[in-house]
């Protein structure tokens, strides 16, 4: 039930990302395109499968990649006081939509690094986050 919990939560996260970042609504900020989308029909339900799929791998991706990463750079991580987590977390992002894309042909797109990928991945660590305190608060 717990990972079932998760996942929702984590496709909660990700939609909320695509709906800040769709329609060049922050790209007036950065100069640059900044949009995260799902292609697939709103609400539809292959709109509902793509968000769990992609919430699913990109928490397969996490679990699997995150721990490499850390141990590899963990002096980057002591440097910068964990700040290059926002870095590795739109990498991951990046990586996550990219397989979306050509491995499983799923509709999830990152337009880019910079602005999309990492601010889409802050947006949605602290969309979960905050899910995760409201679930904990119950």
């Amino acid at each position: 039930m717990r990972l079932i919990l998760r996942l929702v939560i984590s496709a909660v996260a990700l939609w909320v990302a695509t709906l800040l970042f769709s329609d060049n609504v922050i790209s007036s900020v950065f100069g640059r395109e900044a949009r995260i989308e799902l292609t697939d029909e709103t609400f539809s339900g292959r709109w509902f499968g793509t968000v769990l799929l992609v919430a699913v791998i990109f928490g397969i991706v996490n679990a699997v990649l995150q721990p490499i990463i850390k141990t590899i750079g963990c002096a980057a991580y002591a440097l910068t006081l964990g700040l290059v987590a926002i870095v590795v977390n739109g990498a991951l992002l990046l990586l996550t939509s990219w397989l979306s894309q050509e491995v499983f042909g799923l509709g999830f797109e990152v337009a880019n690094f910079w602005p999309s990928a990492i601010l889409g991945a802050l947006v949605i660590g602290l969309v979960s986050w905050l899910l995760n305190m409201i679930g904990k608060a119950r």
